[in-house]
C-alpha cells in the first residue's frame, strides 16, 4: 500500500467508524462496538473496502498507547487509598476466578497442555483477557440510578480500577512467560525492576510536571509533555524492561494523575484520540477479525466463553463482596457491575494477537462479550435497584 492510498483508507475508517459509533450510542451500547462493527463491514469478513497495513498498524498503537495513558490520568489516587482493602480483595478475587475460569474453558475445548507449553500460555492468555473489567456502563448506569456515590457504587468504581492495575500486571506476566525457555524469575525480576525504576523516575517526573503546571497552568506545553512521557515510558518499558508497552503508558498517566491539570492533560489527549487513532484502533479489531475458522465448534466455544467470562466476575466480585459482610442482593450488584467488558478487553486481546498468544478468529469471542455485557449489565442492575432510595440524594442532602 502507498501513501496515497492509506490517506485513502483512514478517510474511510474515520467516517465509518464515527458513524457506527453514533448509531451504537442511538441503540444505547458503547460507541466502541459501532466502531468495531464498521471496521467488521470495511474488512475481508464482509465488503473488503480496507485491507490492514503496516500504516494502521502504527496509529493503532498509538492509539492504544493513547488509551491507556488516558485511563492512568482517569486514576483517583485518594479514592483508591481510601476504599482500603475491601476494595482490593474484590477486585483480586475479580481476576483470580475469570483468570481460571478461562484457561480451563480453552483446555476443556482444546486439551489440557504442560505448565509452561505454547498450548498452555494460550489456554492462560484467554483467561487475561476476562480478567479485565470496563465500567463505563456500569457509571453510566449507576448515575442514571442516582446509586453512583453509594457505598456499593463506591466499591464498584474502586474494585475496577484496582482490577485494570491487576489486569495489567497479569497481561505483563503473561507475555514474560510466553517463551517456555524464559526463567520464570527473570520475568519476575524485569517486572520488580521496571516497577523500582517507574517509581523513582516517576516521583521525580511529578514533582518535575507540578513546577511547571504550576508555573504554566492550562498551557498546552503541559500536556505535549505529559504525552511525550507517556512514549517515552511505553518505549522503555518494552525496550528495556520486555514489559509491554501499554503498561509504560497506564503508568505514565498514573504519575501525573494528581496534578491539578491532569483533567486538562486528559482532554487534550483525548482530542487527538477521539478524532484519529482511536476509531484506527478499534476499527482495526475489526479488520483483524475473521471467520474463515468459524464452525460449530468454534461458536459453542465463543459462547461458552462469554458464559465462564461473565459468571466468573459474578461468582468472584459477588461472593467476595459477601463475605465482607455485605447483604446477598447487594453482592449481586458488585459482581454485575464488575461484569462489564470494553477497551481493556480489547487492548489485552490486540497485544495478545501480536505476541502469538492468540488466532484472530477469536476476536469474534472478545467482541460477542463486549456487546452481551454492554446489553446485559444495565438491565441487570436496574432491576437489582427498583423500588430502592437513591444513595446519591441522600448523600447530598447530608
Amino acid at each position: 500500500m502507498d501513501r496515497i492510498e492509506f490517506f485513502r483508507d483512514l478517510a474511510i475508517i474515520i467516517v465509518v467508524s464515527k458513524l457506527m459509533g453514533l448509531g451504537a450510542q442511538k441503540l444505547k451500547a458503547p460507541s466502541v462496538v459501532g466502531e468495531i462493527i464498521g471496521g467488521l463491514l470495511l474488512g475481508p469478513c464482509v465488503f473488503g473496502i480496507v485491507q490492514q497495513s503496516d500504516y494502521l498498524a502504527l496509529i493503532a498503537e498509538i492509539g492504544v498507547v493513547m488509551i491507556m495513558f488516558e485511563a492512568g490520568l482517569g486514576t483517583n489516587i485518594r479514592e483508591l487509598l481510601k476504599t482500603g482493602p475491601k476494595a482490593l480483595l474484590v477486585a483480586l478475587v475479580g481476576v483470580f476466578v475469570p483468570l481460571v475460569g478461562g484457561a480451563l474453558l480453552y483446555g476443556a475445548f482444546y486439551g489440557f497442555s504442560d505448565f509452561g507449553t505454547e498450548e498452555f500460555m494460550r489456554g492462560v492468555f484467554m483467561g487475561t483477557i476476562m480478567t479485565a473489567t470496563s465500567v463505563g456502563i456500569t457509571v453510566e448506569t449507576l448515575k442514571e440510578l442516582g446509586h453512583l456515590k453509594g457505598r456499593i457504587g463506591t466499591l464498584i468504581m474502586s474494585a475496577a480500577i484496582i482490577d485494570d492495575v491487576i489486569g495489567i500486571i497479569v497481561l505483563t506476566f503473561v507475555i514474560g512467560f510466553k517463551d517456555p525457555t524464559e526463567n520464570p524469575l527473570s520475568v519476575v525480576w524485569s517486572t520488580l525492576l521496571f516497577l523500582v525504576c517507574a517509581l523513582g523516575v516517576g516521583m521525580l517526573s511529578y514533582y518535575l510536571f507540578k513546577a511547571i503546571d504550576k508555573k504554566y497552568p492550562h498551557r498546552r506545553r503541559v500536556p505535549i509533555f505529559g504525552f511525550a512521557l507517556c512514549l517515552a515510558m511505553a518505549f522503555a518499558a518494552e525496550t528495556f524492561f520486555g514489559i509491554a508497552d501499554i503498561t509504560g503508558a497506564y503508568v505514565a498517566g498514573i504519575v501525573l494523575c494528581s496534578l491539578n491539570d491532569s483533567d486538562y492533560i486528559a482532554r487534550k489527549v483525548d482530542i487527538n484520540s477521539y478524532m484519529i487513532f482511536g476509531p484506527v484502533f478499534f476499527a482495526s479489531i475489526g479488520l483483524k477479525t475473521t471467520f474463515d475458522g468459524m464452525n460449530a465448534s468454534l461458536l459453542l466455544f465463543a459462547l461458552c466463553f462469554v458464559a465462564v467470562a461473565l459468571l466468573t466476575k459474578i461468582i468472584g466480585c459477588g461472593v467476595t463482596a459477601r463475605l465482607l459482610g455485605n447483604s446477598g442482593k447487594d453482592s449481586l450488584k458488585v459482581g454485575v457491575g464488575m461484569m462489564t467488558r470494553g477497551e481493556v478487553a480489547l487492548i489485552v486481546s490486540q497485544k495478545g494477537l501480536s505476541e502469538g498468544l492468540m488466532e484472530p478468529k477469536y476476536f469474534v469471542c472478545v467482541i460477542l462479550l463486549i456487546i452481551v455485557s454492554s446489553v446485559a449489565t444495565p438491565i441487570v442492575l436496574k432491576l437489582l435497584y427498583r423500588g430502592e432510595e437513591k444513595s446519591d440524594t441522600a448523600l447530598a442532602a447530608e
